[in-house]
């Protein structure tokens, strides 16, 4: 897993949308008034949508200045989690849980077909594809190991032929349903696609 770097060309300016800002007071609703800092991680990761799937540094500063907190301590919050991005990414950008679960049931092949597919690096957008990759922590779907995120949504219970089927329809822009690749259903077990006594097979 490579380590996160700041990018080198960082926007000067940056504001919530008219949209944003309505969604920011209602996040701080949430919090009460002394603790508003405590909205920091939800904060930024409407920074991270707005600002096509990363984090600037001027995104950081004007958080800090709307939840008066030092820019630091907001630094350190997206720097510390995955799931914030400080460069761009690709379009369609896919993380790969390499944590235990996944790991012992094909991870490491499903990270060899990104590097063979998208790009051999970690966080570098695929100019050909506009797609990009990097190894993350546990997504906490475990149970459907080995899977990946692709933007918001989850492909799960993987192999190296379902895996090569989603990626080759990222690169053409035509993404494949998200969920399950095995037909599970939820978190049932593999061989048992009934709910609740019902076979939804």
């Amino acid at each position: 897993m490579s380590l996160k770097k700041v990018h080198d060309d960082q926007p000067k300016d940056f504001k919530f949308s008219k949209e944003n800002l309505e969604k920011a007071e209602e996040i701080l609703k949430i919090y009460p008034k002394t603790n508003k800092q405590s909205a920091v991680m939800p904060f930024l990761y409407l920074a991270q949508r707005q600002n096509n799937n990363w984090i600037p540094l001027a995104a950081m500063k004007y958080i800090a200045n709307y939840l008066s907190m030092p820019y630091i301590s907001v630094y350190e919050v997206a720097t510390f989690y995955t799931m914030y991005n400080l460069a761009p990414v690709g379009k369609h950008f896919v993380q790969v849980c390499t944590t235990t679960p996944c790991l012992i049931r094909g991870a490491d092949k499903i990270v060899k077909l990104c590097k063979e597919k998208i790009s051999p690096k970690e966080n570098e957008v695929s100019q050909k594809s506009n797609c990009s990759w990097m190894e993350v922590e546990c997504l906490g779907a475990c149970v459907s190991a080995p899977m990946i995120q692709i933007n918001n949504d989850y492909y799960e219970d993987l192999d190296e032929k379902s895996m090569e089927k989603i990626l080759d329809s990222i690169i053409k822009d035509k993404p494949l349903r998200p969920g399950s690749y095995r037909g599970r259903k939820n978190s049932a077990p593999e061989k048992n696609n009934s709910v609740n006594g019902e076979n939804h097979a």
